[in-house]
């Protein structure tokens, strides 16, 4: 559903709902292993409330891994993760802040029209007392991602990309504090991608909230970020500007850039 744990009070229509504080993330030393295996190791990385950070990094370097983490599907072997300077694990910190992510598969559930999936969290938490309010709100989400008049549709009518924006949809009807995405433009044309990329940069100029996206797109990557960080071999090698990593003279980093330029059609 794109929340995990997180139970806020029973609320109306009101100002709680509408309000959003984007939340900066503090990781520091952060290690994980699987079968003997460092995936991460030992992960230092900020981000400032605001912010939109994209990670990029070649397959199986732990980007993904390190979105679960910060989620709470995954526990460190060492390391801290803090979301508003509260312990990621912390209830605490599920109760004050609200997390959304969307997943690279975008998870959607097939059983459910578009709209009921968009709907789900606010039905689920009782956020509003009736059904025209929810019905509101996930027009309006779906406006945002430009799928107006789409709600009746079932998952399974919709294209690849669609989907996306769908699942894009679902995590801004949280009204979320932090929006974690997974390879959101993974699978589809370049064409298509373009269109998640500028879904996400009018977001980022219409909601107030923290966005860190994991991705191998750099066409993306340049075209969102406030700023870009590489992984590799499960630490961060590079951080910068998105001016600053074309910049950059790190070996790996320049034939990432340069391998990933020779792919794109």
């Amino acid at each position: 559903m794109g929340l995990f744990g997180l139970h806020p009070p029973e609320q109306t229509a009101g100002d709680r709902y509408h309000e959003s504080t984007p939340v900066g993330i503090e990781i520091h030393g952060l290690r994980k292993q699987y079968g003997g295996k460092p995936v991460l190791d030992g992960v230092e990385l900020s981000v400032p409330p605001g912010q939109t950070l994209v990670i990029i990094g070649g397959s199986g370097q732990g980007k993904s891994v390190l979105l679960r983490h910060i989620i709470g599907l995954a526990t460190p072997d060492q390391g801290t993760i803090l979301v508003g300077g509260l312990p990621s694990a912390d209830p605490a910190m599920r109760e004050r802040y609200r997390v959304a992510m969307i997943f690279q598969s975008s998870a959607l559930f097939n059983s459910m029209t578009v709209g009921e999936n968009v709907g789900l969290w606010l039905v689920e938490h009782r956020v509003f007392r009736s059904r025209r309010e929810v019905d509101a709100v996930v027009e309006e989400r779906l406006a945002m991602v430009g799928l107006e008049g789409t709600a009746a549709l079932m998952p399974a009518t919709l294209s690849g990309g669609m989907k996306k924006r769908v699942a894009i949809a679902r995590a801004l009807a949280m009204n979320p504090d932090l929006i974690l995405y997974d390879e959101p433009t993974s699978e589809l044309d370049p064409l298509v991608s373009d269109t998640i990329s500028k879904v996400i940069v009018d977001l980022k100029a219409r909601l107030r909230l923290t966005s860190l996206i994991v991705s191998h797109d750099l066409r993306m990557a340049f075209a969102i970020a406030d700023r870009i960080a590489m992984i590799h071999e499960g630490r961060i090698i590079a951080d910068g500007s998105p001016d600053a990593i074309r910049a950059d003279p790190n070996p790996i980093l320049q034939r990432f850039i340069a391998h990933q330029q020779e792919r794109r059609p």
